[in-house]
Parts: structure tokens; C-alpha cells; sequence
């Protein structure tokens, strides 16, 4: 698993879980994507709104040519709903490398319309999951408070609050021993 844009030598592969397909996100999924993203309910606790598809397309350019920053790997998957054959949303990882091993930040986003069916959770799931096994040491998420439906499914997928705040969201934690 070498990247040669990022020292902490991480590559974006193909996840599945029981009913999603992680996929590696490709410049190609931002019209699908578009659409997936473009309700403004999305952004009530993470700012911004949806974007145009023109827009997406460079934002999803810039994401897979990798980080600048060699010691920092970015990883991005769209989340297909198998059984409907659609994309539904999104997972991310940055990895950073610390003194005490790999140390990813992941965030979680799915679409309005399938909202409420254990989608993002299975996905966050599966993303922790196999961060561990790919000797990720801690799995970060940074979470506004009131925002509910995100703590439910940080808590699902093994992560606690800490008492830490950044930018006035809470850092919640999960050590996986990577």
C-alpha cells in the first residue's frame, strides 16, 4: 500500500461491507455526486452548501491527486448502495503519520433521500474497520455537538468524546492499536 504522493504510505481501496460498496472516489462520480450532495440541509452543521457540478468535478481533481503534504495520505471513497446501484454519499480519511504510528481523521456525509437507513453508519463502520487493519493507530472524527444523527454514528463505529473541542466541534477517539 505505497503512495508515492504521501509518506504515510496509504492508498484508497475498495471496501465492502454487507449491503455498501466503498469505492475509490474517481473525478467521474461528481455528476452523481451532484445530485447526492445537493440538498443545503447537508451543510446545517459543516458550513458551505452544494456545489455545482463543474465545481465538484475540480474539488474531486484535487482530491485524488493526493496531498501536498508528503507525510499526510488523503483517502476518499463514494459510498453504492448495492442493491439500488447508486451512490449515496461519502467516507474520508486523512492520514497523518505521528510518533505514535498512523493517526486518521475521518469524516462521513450521505445524501438526504437515504438518510435514516444505517447507511453512513455501516459505511463509518467499514471505513474504521479497515483502518485497523491497516495499522492506523487512532481514528479521529471532529463532530458539531447538536448534530445528533453524526454522534450516534461516531458511537456506533467505537469512537468516544473527548473532552477536546476544535473550531467548536468535538474530537471524539478511537484507538485501534493499529
Amino acid at each position: 500500500m505505497t503512495d508515492p504522493r504521501g509518506a504515510a504510505g496509504f492508498t484508497t481501496q475498495a471496501i465492502g461491507t454487507a449491503r455498501l460498496d466503498l469505492l475509490p472516489l474517481l473525478v467521474g462520480h461528481a455528476g452523481e455526486m451532484s445530485a447526492v450532495l445537493s440538498d443545503p440541509a447537508l451543510y446545517t452543521f459543516t458550513g458551505g452548501g452544494p456545489e455545482p457540478v463543474h465545481t465538484l468535478r475540480s474539488r474531486y481533481r484535487r482530491m485524488t491527486a493526493g496531498s501536498p503534504d508528503p507525510a499526510v495520505s488523503w483517502l476518499n471513497w463514494v459510498i453504492r448502495l448495492r442493491d439500488e446501484g447508486r451512490l449515496t454519499g461519502t467516507v474520508q480519511a486523512t492520514i497523518r503519520v505521528s510518533g505514535h504510528g498512523p493517526v486518521a481523521e475521518v469524516a462521513w456525509v450521505v445524501g438526504t433521500p437515504w438518510q435514516g437507513r444505517g447507511i453512513a453508519t455501516e459505511a463509518a463502520l467499514g471505513l474504521v474497520d479497515w483502518l485497523g487493519r491497516h495499522r492506523v493507530r487512532a481514528v479521529v472524527a471532529h463532530i458539531h455537538p447538536d448534530h445528533l444523527a453524526s454522534t450516534a454514528i461516531a458511537t456506533a463505529a467505537g469512537l468516544t468524546p473527548t473532552g477536546d473541542r476544535h473550531e467548536g466541534e468535538v474530537r471524539w477517539l478511537r484507538i485501534t492499536g493499529g
